[in-house]
């Protein structure tokens, strides 16, 4: 299997959203743009929130085990995708690359 580099790539919060809907929390996502993350054998990396692996997961399973071309040819590059986690007030775009070991 390959491995799988997991970049932060942005990072947003709509405020009016929250505002409206969202029931005051204390503790929210702790990703930071351009933090880095490595997938060995499919497993989440420790740190990585498990609400976006859960987002991620048939993505980087799909590129571990050497495939891509997700949707035919929504990425540039073949070997990756974009997703982002499930928050709706807070979401984080996930940039997903397959690595040559």
């Amino acid at each position: 299997m390959k491995r799988v580099k997991i970049t932060v790539v942005r990072k947003i919060h709509y405020a009016d959203l929250s505002q409206l809907y969202e029931n005051a929390i204390e503790h929210t996502c702790d990703m930071v743009e351009g933090q880095e993350f490595i997938s060995i054998d499919c497993q989440r990396p420790k740190g990585l929130c498990e609400s976006a692996w859960q987002s991620m997961l048939p993505f980087v399973d799909e590129l571990a085990r050497g495939g891509g071309n997700f949707f035919d040819g929504w990425m540039k590059d073949p070997h990756s995708a974009m997703i982002s986690c499930n928050d709706g007030f807070r979401p984080v775009s996930f940039l997903l690359m397959a690595v040559e070991d």
